[in-house]
């Protein structure tokens, strides 16, 4: 059974850090890219964004109770352990604290867009507040990701 949980931790790393790469740095970007209409692009990466943020709530929360059910209170000694807790706190901080900030931002503009706003600077300063904590996560997760190691 114990097979079946580490696989479980492997798989669901991957899932979360392969998830904010592909949708952070392909899949906003060619929205972005490829659509007229920027407001719905953004739409768009907002809800992946969303779903990559719940995922990362779920899989962190895993793999922190996967780690103390394996090596009990050494866990707590360990890198992985508080990289994985760093990153979930950087999410929430992200997907409960600043996001909800920029919708807010996004509803006080309607019905132009955000960024032919008022509101413009503020969105912008939130929104690269929101790139760097993502930024942070993703090398976080590069790191997680290499010192997981596939011969371990």
């Amino acid at each position: 059974m114990r097979r079946f949980w580490d696989g479980l931790a492997g798989v669901s790393l991957v899932l979360w850090i392969g998830g904010m790469w592909a949708i952070g740095y392909v899949a906003a970007p060619v929205l972005f890219a490829n659509l007229a209409d920027k407001q719905l692009a953004g739409l768009l990466a907002g809800k992946l964004f969303e779903v990559v943020a719940w995922i990362a709530i779920a899989v962190s929360v895993y793999l922190l109770i996967y780690r103390v059910a394996r090596e009990g209170a050494a866990a707590l000694k360990t890198l992985f352990f508080w990289v994985v807790l760093l990153m979930l706190g950087l999410t929430l901080a992200a997907h409960l604290g600043i996001q909800p900030i920029m919708q807010s931002l996004k509803n006080q503009a309607m019905p132009h867009a955000v960024m032919q706003s008022v509101f413009a600077d503020r969105f912008a300063r939130w929104h690269g507040v929101s790139s760097i904590l993502y930024l942070i996560q993703s090398a976080l997760g590069l790191l997680l990701v290499w010192r997981s190691g596939i011969s371990r």
